[in-house]
């Protein structure tokens, strides 16, 4: 017999404002403390570092992560240059230094150079996993087995797309704020080292908030402290935005009593007869969709051989 999940069956999502110096995971764990909820996840880990749009999942909005992590993120980016660290931020050692000050100018020309599809190779002191094992972790073995030298780990370059990237001003003569609009994977704190090398000297992010991650925004957060003084409470249930919050890029498509009833056990529902109830949703074979019965979302699905194919189905 599975044994019970503690807490209430919570479902939606929390735009939080991850504050600086709390790792993804202690976001999910607080959010998911405060609703008294029994699941939660996140739509996309931030630095500890970093600040801004954290996506948590919370109950059956597990299901729709995917949806979120894949989607277009934003940044604002205080990039700091005159000295390289090992952790490519503000936490590091210093490991270089540079007499070099780019202007607002120079910078602004070789931006274009950084956007579309670029080779990127990630920090070592990254999430990603090397033989298994998360690369920080690595990094921190090899830097102590160095005696704190900087550790000579290789990371493999990879493909990432970069929308746009832009200068927003030049508060000091050695720090540029830096937006970027980007997709999956791309590392802001190898854009920021990658960029400085390109202007002939050394850099690193001295501060970093996440504005956008999927279809979560800035105007949509809200912060640790306004959670807590909300207290285990009803006034709780107004963080929570629906799940649907996560699918409004993705296709709906309106099923029958019946159809939801099948859908709901795992079976398929006829293509041709659900498209023809809903003609002006623009769908292609092999696309997902979500299925709704009524306004409850039912199922992610996908359309293949004639069929609307369930493949999760939410437990609503």
């Amino acid at each position: 017999m599975a044994r019970k999940r503690k807490g209430l069956p919570v479902h939606g999502w929390v735009a939080f404002d991850k504050p600086k110096g709390m790792s993804s995971s202690q976001a999910v764990g607080k959010v998911r403390f405060l609703l008294n909820a029994q699941k939660a996840g996140h739509g996309g880990t931030l630095d500890p570092l970093a600040t801004g749009v954290l996506p948590i999942a919370l109950g059956e909005a597990t299901k729709t992560m995917s949806f979120v992590m894949d989607g277009q993120k934003a940044y604002r980016c205080w990039v700091r240059f005159g000295e390289a660290r090992t952790t490519l931020d503000a936490e590091g050692q210093v490991t270089e230094t540079s007499d070099v000050r780019p202007t607002a100018e120079e910078i602004e020309a070789v931006l274009p150079e950084f956007e579309g599809d670029i080779e990127q190779v990630p920090p070592i002191f990254s999430a990603l996993k090397i033989d298994g094992e998360r690369a920080y972790k690595l990094a921190r073995k090899l830097a102590h087995a160095q005696n704190g030298d900087e550790p000579a780990l290789e990371m493999k370059s990879r493909a990432v797309h970069i929308d746009k990237i832009t200068l927003v001003e030049m508060p000091e003569a050695d720090l540029a704020v830096i937006d970027v609009k980007c997709g999956k994977g791309t590392y802001i704190r190898s854009l920021a080292r990658d960029l400085a090398a390109r202007l002939g000297t050394v850099g690193y992010v001295a501060d970093l908030r996440r504005t956008q991650a999927g279809p979560f925004t800035e105007n949509q957060v809200i912060s640790l402290d306004s959670l807590e003084s909300m207290g285990h409470s009803a006034r709780l249930e107004e963080a929570v935005l629906p799940i649907m919050t996560a699918l409004d890029d993705i296709p709906a498509l309106a099923l029958t009593e019946a159809e939801a009833g099948n859908m709901r056990h795992g079976m398929p529902a006829p293509a041709m007869a659900v498209l023809s109830r809903s003609p002006d949703v623009k769908v292609a074979f092999g696309q997902t969709v979500v299925v709704m019965e009524g306004t409850v979302p039912l199922a992610l699905a996908r359309i293949e051989g004639g069929e609307i194919r369930p493949i999760r189905v939410l437990n609503l």
